[in-house]
């Protein structure tokens, strides 16, 4: 089964205003980048939250920690996924607790590995306060959870992909919807 893409629905200068208007948002949300903290969850997550800190260095002059959060463990599909899943490293160089963490993710979708990501995180300290920063949310949840920060709401059919492709990942800045060859 081949998945192809069916549209492209951002582009790069696309995905630099949705990352410079999240930056905006979380600085205002939280006055500013007193025990802010950024955390990526592995794959995308990580060069997005990676971005949203340069891009907070440029407004505010700040450099706010940046760190990488491997879910693989955590999630309640670990047996469905794969015979072997990758279990990548978790480096997070500052203490969580008392923190405002911001979790960064690519696409908000079911809402598992959001739930995932806060089990782990939790294990690693107590933070004052958790966020969600996600590129793209789009939409059927199957658990009770919301981003605080969204670069686009894009309504998607369950049997579509969506999918970010990232500069430092996969040699461009994208965002596509993908449909089974079949479904063309």
């Amino acid at each position: 089964m081949a998945w192809v893409d069916k549209v492209q629905v951002m582009d790069e200068d696309g995905m630099k205003r949705a990352m410079t208007r999240i930056a905006h948002e979380i600085l205002e949300r939280n006055r500013g980048t007193e025990n802010l903290a950024l955390v990526g969850i592995h794959t995308r997550g990580v060069p997005l939250a990676r971005r949203l800190a340069e891009q907070i260095r440029h407004i505010e002059g700040a450099d706010v920690p940046v760190g990488v959060l491997d879910i693989t463990l955590y999630r309640d599909d670990l047996t469905t996924i794969a015979h072997q899943p990758v279990v990548r490293r978790t480096e997070i160089p500052f203490d969580v607790t008392e923190k405002t963490v911001v979790l960064v993710d690519d696409v908000l979708y079911t809402g598992r590995t959001a739930r995932a990501a806060l089990d782990a995180l939790i294990d690693l300290g107590r933070p004052a306060r958790i966020q969600l920063a996600v590129l793209v949310d789009r939409g059927h949840r199957e658990l009770p959870i919301r981003a605080d920060f969204v670069g686009r709401n894009l309504p998607s059919a369950r049997h579509e992909i969506v999918s970010v492709r990232l500069v430092e990942t996969d040699g461009v800045d994208a965002v596509v919807i993908q449909v089974k060859e079949e479904d063309l």
